[in-house]
């Protein structure tokens, strides 16, 4: 009887000590908003937030990805607008250069200006921005994964922006062109002067080509930060759903169980009062 009587004790204890876990579980739903905490929680629920906390950081590495390449465009985008604005002023030294009557000091002037341009144009199409990262790519442009299954070119290559440019029937590059206006300018020849303004007007339309290649990555890169954006905010309010605390269905709860609770413990203590022959009346 008495062997009996203890099993039923501890049951009792275990489960009051159940009954104390599940309102303090409650109280920390109530109070952190959070209900799902662990997979006994709701064994489905925790799956499908594992999935999406999953995809939430993929969602997260490829945002981070399209932020860098956003910045490589935005630097590649200043670049060629800073070269485009010196191919206009080179085409204004040109054409002043065919002036009859300039000097020898201006020609000079000219020939000084020109060659910083040159080095300046250079000097643009070489850079690297505070990570050592080239402002456009060498060669081959760097594929940056943005989603599932797409990989973006954020830049183009030093090669497209500044080779490979058509000049009647010869591939020169911006290099060659602005080099060939210099000696132009220095020779003073009138039918190498307006052949060099010819090219360097090429140059520009090259370029401006280029920008608009570069505004095209850029609009790309926008749509997709945005779609991620919007799928980042599905994924929380998916995960909020599943984990938030429904106040209102817990707070009943809670308060049910606090009301069991003390009945149990009410009971226990007058069950502990109890002697041995008052167990076996």
């Amino acid at each position: 009887m008495v062997g009996i009587t203890n099993k039923i004790m501890l049951a009792e204890m275990r489960r009051q000590q159940k009954l104390s876990q599940s309102i303090v579980d409650g109280q920390t739903a109530i109070s952190t908003g959070i209900t799902l905490t662990k997979p006994s929680d709701n064994a489905l629920a925790w799956v499908q937030v594992s999935d999406i906390g999953r995809a939430q950081a993929q969602q997260a590495a490829w945002k981070a990805n399209v932020s860098y390449g956003t910045s490589r465009s935005a630097n590649a985008e200043s670049n060629l607008s800073e070269i485009d604005n010196l191919l206009t002023r080179a085409q204004e030294l040109m054409t002043s250069a065919r002036n009859g009557s300039l000097n020898d000091n201006g020609r000079a002037a000219i020939t000084q200006e020109m060659t910083t341009i040159r080095t300046t144009i250079n000097e643009l199409l070489n850079e690297k921005d505070y990570q050592g990262v080239s402002v456009f790519d060498d060669g081959q442009s760097v594929l940056v994964p943005v989603s599932r299954g797409l990989n973006l070119a954020v830049v183009g290559t030093k090669q497209e922006v500044s080779e490979g440019i058509d000049f009647n029937g010869t591939t020169m590059s911006i290099d060659d062109m602005l080099g060939q206006a210099i000696a132009a300018v220095q020779s003073g020849t009138d039918a190498d002067l307006a052949t060099s303004v010819d090219a360097v007007q090429i140059a520009q339309s090259h370029i401006a080509v280029e920008q608009a290649k570069q505004g095209v990555r850029s609009d790309r890169l926008e749509v997709v930060g945005t779609r991620l954006t919007d799928v980042g905010i599905d994924l929380t309010e998916r995960r909020a759903d599943l984990e938030s605390t429904d106040l209102q269905e817990v707070i009943s709860r809670v308060q049910a169980q606090l009301l069991q609770l003390d009945a149990a413990q009410s009971a226990y203590a007058r069950i502990n009062q109890q002697t041995l022959f008052d167990l076996i009346k």
